[in-house]
């Protein structure tokens, strides 16, 4: 999980961070979850999880995979 999420974030089981910040990814910064907020109502690790962007796109990259 520490490669995964901010330090702070280390400790919180799965379901926990299901409900975290998306901020609280490695690498996404305030102004990129702030981004995600105002594009795509994303303001959850969950939010993003479970979004219809995020599945069409791993849907396409496993089609993908397999031509």
């Amino acid at each position: 999980m520490a490669k995964l999420v901010d330090k702070k974030y280390e400790s919180m089981s799965p379901k926990e961070l299901m409900a975290a910040p998306v901020a609280a990814l490695s690498g996404v910064s305030d102004a990129d979850a702030d981004a995600l907020k105002k594009a795509f109502g994303i303001k959850t690790i969950g939010d993003l999880a479970k979004s219809k962007y995020v599945t069409a796109a791993q849907a396409i990259s496993a089609l993908a995979d397999h031509e």
